[in-house]
């Protein structure tokens, strides 16, 4: 079974899809790339997340996120707190590895 690749992954990389190749409207001077916001919304993106993808320049994109640390490099009472934080129930009864794989997995 193969899993077809997430709509935004599919618009930034996918060879298929040629931007010259659509006819594309324009959008207005609020939309930078007007041929990747109608892709996103012909994938079902909200106006205002095609928007703001399509804003995003696409070297700025992959330079973001990295921030956060490991969760293997926390205490259990770091964790906690971070469960706590994202309304994870059940979390005082969890040991670190179960916190670890509830916070992955909220």
């Amino acid at each position: 079974h193969r899993r077809e690749p997430h709509p935004a992954r599919a618009v930034y990389f996918s060879g298929t899809f040629n931007p010259e190749d659509a006819m594309t409207r324009d959008h207005g001077p609020s939309i930078k790339d007007d041929a990747r916001y109608e892709e996103l919304r012909r994938h079902g993106y909200s106006k205002e997340k095609s928007a703001r993808i399509a804003n995003t320049p696409r070297h700025a994109a992959a330079t973001r996120g990295g921030k956060a640390g490991d969760y293997e490099d926390q205490t259990r009472a770091q964790l906690y707190e971070q469960a706590k934080q994202v309304g994870i129930a059940g979390r005082s009864r969890m040991n670190k590895a179960e916190l670890i794989h509830a916070l992955r997995h909220h």
